[in-house]
């Protein structure tokens, strides 16, 4: 008799792509043509996969969970070849040693980590270890006559110009910028030859610049393929509405969230007069579900007509090296890059733009102060008298009203924080749900301006420092290569997915599941983020935002995300009305089906993404937190435990 949990990998595991093999022509991946030991040992991998937890198959009460070391020891049976990605730790420890230091787990990074945690220690010894972009800041030090500001690595220097005019004309670029720019197109595997790189603050600035040069006067059409509200495709949409684009978005089949096939291709081959469709905004893997694209769909929408923006901020450390630039030319790509994985998420977006196609772009009087960016070394560590920093420290005391959920290069939700002595736990239907769609870079943005008094005094104070720089987390990721990273995260991914499946609420007759993934479940080929809601004894969802800011008292950081686009068969119809809710622009709150509009409906869920720095430790513990909801009391156990410890009580 099969497992729950395997007959879920069974289904989960054909038709959720396009292309069940991303980079395949069509014709080859056409699952009646896949070698027989392909399929059959992805089908192995599956069972395996689901056979993971041995001897139980599911748990009703968190204290049943095996330790970690004896769940350990089923995995690296279940996942021989994972020992063999032993390197990865060598790493971690050696080189990212905050996050053992720390007891932090960082499930919230999307993007590409520039340096590593020892490099910082190197420039800025006696840094705070591991200050997650969700995590609570750390108790503040006793007070000094001085203050130190430190700017590691490189600081971001907003400059106006046009973005035809840079990708033209290029401006000035120090030695040290272009030192980066060359090292992060090598590690892109991206042509100098072929394409211009344009740095921008963030994924929102870099797609705003692009929708207002893009001509949509000419070339109409506007189209995305996100399962997902994007804060940057939002604004890219908001500025395209407002030059005349006619914006559509591929649609996704509930359950597994699969892009509905044929009404994409409808609007990719749109039999309009026109032969200048638009742009085609694709990205390889959905960055909060995990689920991943054909490669063909570009194909198709160039062939068509369209210009195509590819968004790999989602991809894993060496997926760029799948794609051939080659075959495919996408005449933009985007990515984004951030600092130290888990202690600095600020950094900056890369615009690359085919030289080929940088003569569509038009000039634009609003795109002149969007957000181009210049990278310049980083001031040394400054001491600046007390009293010249004190507003800047008030400064950042009033921006940890923005705690940022998770990465920068991407869309997150943000619940302003209170006082980190309260406990803001509500119940799902009580709880004050007033919260702002933006990307962390954006919260760096305001951030960094409010501490300009204070940049004004390092400016005075910089020396020059040698341009070269040592990019040493790409280096990390270049040793480590595509199959071990991508086997590492494969295995990690699944059995996370199965671990939390295996969670069921116990006297329950029908029995309650407490965790409902959203996207693929086990499968072979998804990537490595996972979408998920926890649910109580009762069946009633517990709302993400709580369940994150616990995962936070636990010292977990994870994000939150909204999916969208979601189209449900006639037979899944009772579902609709209790999975969907809606957001506004002042708050998300369900609403009766009647007010709800199709482009703002969907479902709030937690998201965790992995990469080749996450360890087997890091899912765990994960999987044991949320274990915890299976006691119908846990939540209650919170509000006494804070009582306890002398703070202000807050009702549930």
């Amino acid at each position: 008799m099969h497992s729950p949990c395997l007959r879920e990998a069974s289904q989960a595991c054909y038709g959720c792509c396009l292309n069940p093999f991303p980079g395949l022509p069509e014709s080859r991946a056409a699952t009646s043509q896949i070698p027989r030991s392909a399929a059959a040992s992805r089908y192995e991998f599956e069972v395996c996969t689901a056979s993971s937890l041995c001897p139980n198959f599911q748990f009703t009460n968190h204290e049943s969970l095996p330790s970690s070391e004896e769940s350990f020891s089923y995995f690296i049976k279940v996942y021989p070849q994972y020992s063999q990605t032993d390197q990865a730790d060598k790493i971690r420890a050696q080189e990212y040693y905050h996050l053992s230091l720390s007891k932090h787990v960082c499930l919230d990074y999307i993007g590409h980590g520039l340096f590593s945690y020892s490099q910082l220690e190197s420039q800025c010894p006696g840094s705070p270890a591991a200050s997650s972009s969700s995590s609570p800041p750390p108790p503040p030090p006793p007070p000094v006559r001085s203050v130190t500001l430190e700017a590691p690595f490189f600081d971001v220097s907003y400059k106006s110009v046009n973005l035809n005019s840079q990708i033209l004309y290029g401006g000035e670029e120090s030695e040290f910028e272009s030192n980066i720019r060359k090292r992060i197109m090598a590690f892109m595997n991206i042509s100098e030859a072929d394409y211009t790189m344009v740095l921008s603050a963030n994924q929102s600035s870099a797609s705003k610049l692009l929708a207002e040069s893009y001509p949509f006067q000419s070339y109409q059409n506007l189209l995305t393929v996100y399962d997902y509200q994007s804060e940057a495709v939002e604004v890219m949409i908001e500025s395209s509405k407002k030059r005349g684009a006619n914006v559509m978005s591929a649609n996704f089949s509930w359950p597994n969230l699969s892009i509905q096939s044929e009404k994409l291709r409808k609007k990719i081959a749109n039999k309009s007069k026109h032969k200048k469709k638009g742009l085609f905004v694709f990205p390889l893997q959905s960055r909060v579900t995990g689920s991943r694209y054909s490669y063909l769909w570009m194909s198709l929408a160039q062939e068509n007509g369209w210009h195509v923006l590819l968004d790999a901020s989602a991809l894993g450390a060496k997926d760029m090296e799948t794609l051939g630039l080659s075959l495919f030319n996408p005449d933009f790509l985007i990515c984004s890059f951030f600092k130290v994985f888990g202690e600095n998420p600020s950094g900056f977006c890369c615009l690359f733009i085919r030289k080929s196609s940088a003569s569509v772009l038009k000039d634009s009087t609003t795109a002149t102060s969007i957000g181009i960016v210049n990278l310049v070394p980083g001031s040394e560590p400054t001491r600046i008298p007390e009293s010249s920093a004190i507003s800047s420290i008030e400064t950042r005391k009033k921006s940890k009203e923005f705690p940022a959920q998770g990465s920068f290069s991407g869309p997150i939700s943000i619940q302003q924080r209170r006082d980190e002595t309260t406990l803001d736990l509500h119940k799902t239907e009580g709880i004050n749900r007033k919260q702002k769609t933006v990307s962390f870079s954006e919260i760096e943005e305001v951030i960094e301006t409010s501490f300009e008094s204070a940049s004004s005094i390092i400016n005075n104070t910089r020396q020059s420092k040698n341009p070269k720089i040592e990019c040493r987390s790409l280096d990390h990721a270049d040793s480590l290569g595509l199959i071990l990273i991508s086997s590492r995260t494969r295995n990690l991914i699944n059995w996370l997915v199965n671990a939390l499946m295996s969670l069921q609420h116990p006297h329950s007759e029908n029995g309650i599941p407490a965790v409902k993934i959203y996207g693929p479940k086990i499968m072979f080929d998804r990537g490595p983020a996972v979408a998920f809601n926890v649910f109580d004894w009762k069946g009633e969802k517990i709302d993400p935002v709580l369940v994150q800011k616990l995962a936070d008292r636990n010292n977990i950081s994870l994000s939150i995300g909204f999916l969208q686009h979601i189209w449900f068969s006639d037979k899944h119809e009772e579902e609709k009305e209790k999975q969907l809710e809606t957001r506004t622009s002042e708050a998300e709150e369900p609403v009766s089906s009647k007010k709800r509009d199709k482009f703002h409906s969907g479902i709030s869920v937690v998201t965790a993404a992995l990469g080749f720095l996450t360890n087997f430790e890091d899912i765990y513990r994960l999987w044991a937190f949320v274990s915890r909801f299976l006691d119908a009391d846990f939540l209650e156990k919170e509000k006494w435990r804070y009582k306890a410890l002398n703070q202000k009580t807050i009702e549930i």
